[in-house]
Order: structure tokens, then sequence, then C-alpha cells
């Protein structure tokens, strides 16, 4: 996830205070990762210092001062640039989740141990956000699908994976 330009998206809205920066982040964006306010403060400095957002005046309120902050030209095109330049899918081969089953056989230990075990880790995680989904908002349906799909992704390779384990162990042990 890329605050920086996150947080230029919620204020190409509109200018808003740091503080109500991090209570969109964390509504909409983060669901479950709060975004520190340290981080936010330190963005918005970042992001003044590259000429992509003007800091206000300070404004007395009803806590400490505050700036309300507003997006530039500058700011309002990388906010563009990043919604339409899509996310590179998958681009590594190399995961967790093939080095350990590779590890395991290198070392000798269980490869399908770790497989049922990692399926089980799975499968309650699947059982979680099927909670959330059915509980949840229309925005934590979406997010549960999505997780929901990569699992039973994970899941289907896990059963591949244990059909190939011999041939695999045969590579890896010579």
């Amino acid at each position: 996830m890329s605050v920086p330009v996150t947080l230029l998206g919620l204020l190409e809205r509109e200018p808003s205070h740091g503080y109500e920066l991090k209570r969109d982040y964390d509504t909409y964006i983060g669901r479950g990762r709060s975004l520190p306010f340290g981080q936010v403060y330190a963005t918005l400095a970042r992001l003044a210092r590259d000429g992509k957002v003007l800091a206000g005046e300070i404004e007395p309120g009803a806590g400490p001062d505050r700036k309300r902050y507003a997006i530039t030209d500058l700011g309002k095109s990388d906010v563009e640039a990043w919604l339409t330049d899509p996310i590179e899918p998958e681009p590594h081969l190399q995961t967790v989740l093939f080095a350990k089953v590779v590890l395991s056989l290198m070392l000798g230990r269980s490869a399908m141990a770790y497989l049922d075990i990692q399926r089980s880790a799975h499968l309650q995680r699947m059982r979680e956000l099927t909670e959330l989904k059915r509980t949840g908002s229309t925005m934590d349906a979406l997010l549960a699908d999505h997780g929901l799909f990569h699992l039973e992704a994970d899941l289907r390779w896990i059963d591949v994976t244990e059909v190939r384990l011999q041939a695999l162990k045969e590579m890896v042990q010579r």
C-alpha cells in the first residue's frame, strides 16, 4: 500500500487536517491496519516539501493547533498516474509457501506436515473471512472476497503440490 499517494487521493476529495486523513484512511483503506499519526504527519511534511500538497495556516481548534492540507496539481497528477497504472500481477514466482516446501524437502523434513499445517491455517482464515463477509459492510465483503479468492488459489496449489512432492523431493535432494 502506498501511503503517500493514498493520502493524496483522500486530499483530492477535499482539503483536510491530518487527523481527518488518518480517520478516513483507517476507516476506508486501512481496515484493521491503523495508520500511526506520526506517519501521517511525516508523510504530509514530505508531500509538502515535494510540492504535492500545500499546508494552510495554523488553525486554532478544540485540541492542538492544526493545518488544513490541500493537494496541488502535481499531487493530482501523481494520483491519476497511480490510479491508471496496473499493479504487477504476482511478479515473483518465489513465494514463502514454495520456499518452505522446498527447504522442508532439502532438509529431510516432512513437507506434507508443513502443507497440512498451512492448509489448516488457510481454512481457519477462510472461516474468519466468510464470517466477515456475512456480517460486515459491502466494503468488508469485497475485501473478504479478495482474500478468500487468494486463499482458494493457495489451497489448490497445496493440493497439486502434495501430488508432486515425491518428484520435487528427488529434484532437491540430489
